[in-house]
This record gives C-alpha cells, structure tokens and sequence, in this order.
C-alpha cells in the first residue's frame, strides 16, 4: 500500500454508515484518520500483513493477514466506499487474501471472524469454504447487539 492509499481510505471516514458498519471510530477528522493509515502503512505491527485491493485501478479496500503464529494467520477485509458494496469486491478481496496467505506466505490455516449481524460478510466467508468452528464474542453491528461467529479453512480445503 503507499501513502496515496492513506488519503483514500480516510475519505471512506467521511460517511458515518460506512464508519458504523467498518466499526470504525466515530468523531475523529479526516487528518486522525489519514494519519493513522500512514502509520500502518509506513510502520505495520509486526503481526499484521496488509494488502490493498484494486479494481478498475482504484483502490477500493484492503485485506489483512494478522497473528504471530508462524503457520497460522487471521483474515481480514474492508471494502469502501459504500457505493462499491454490493458487487462482489469483498468476495475478491478475501479470496486474494486467502490465496496470498497459503500460497505466498505458507500458511497451513486462515482463521475469521465476522459479527452475525453482518450478513454480507458471513456470506463471503462461507462462500469462500470456510467452516464456521463455533460463536465468538458478544458485539454491536449498527448499533445492534449481536455475536461474532468464528470460521476456519486449511491449506487442504
């Protein structure tokens, strides 16, 4: 990712819905936002592998790999703005991401997590094969009580 792509996720924080729905941080201004981005793209957590995702050559989210276990990561996705949902970005995006973590980083399991609330992305994850292992945690989705659902796929799937 570049510093280019900093300014253009910050702007998807211009819509609260989307902000709501990313559980993004509500209140802070473009330039938190911006900077933020700049820090994780210039100095990433060592745990976290992130890759932008491009369509008709803009930047229209990102996907990360994120753990410390050498064989073994946690899936990621993002799609902004919400005039791009709905068209199967996100699906793309984690099957990138998925394709990156076991052919490129070795990966033997790629774990995920989404909230239940969010149709959208339990359907890309099962979609994409992954096998729901169990629930997670409580969480809020738009202001909604909800739960997270857990979900796994190997290298051999």
């Amino acid at each position: 990712m570049t510093l280019e792509d900093a300014d253009i996720i910050a702007g998807w924080a211009a819509d609260e819905g989307f902000c709501r729905a990313a559980e993004w941080t509500l209140g802070l201004s473009r330039e938190e936002h911006q900077q933020f981005q700049v820090r994780l793209i210039c100095s990433p957590p060592s745990d976290l592998v992130r890759l932008g995702a491009v369509h008709d050559g803009h930047l229209v989210g990102y996907v990360v790999l994120q753990g410390d276990e050498p064989r073994r990561r946690e899936l990621g996705f993002l799609i902004g703005p919400r005039t791009v949902w709905a068209r199967g970005l996100g699906r793309a995006a984690a099957r990138a991401g998925l394709r990156h973590g076991f052919e490129e980083m070795h990966l033997d399991e790629i774990w995920a997590e989404a909230l239940d609330a969010n149709r959208a992305s339990i359907r890309v994850l099962q979609r994409l094969g992954l096998r729901e292992t169990g629930p997670g945690e409580a969480g809020n989705y738009l202001d909604q009580p909800t739960h997270y659902r857990q979900f796994v796929i190997t290298a051999e799937a």
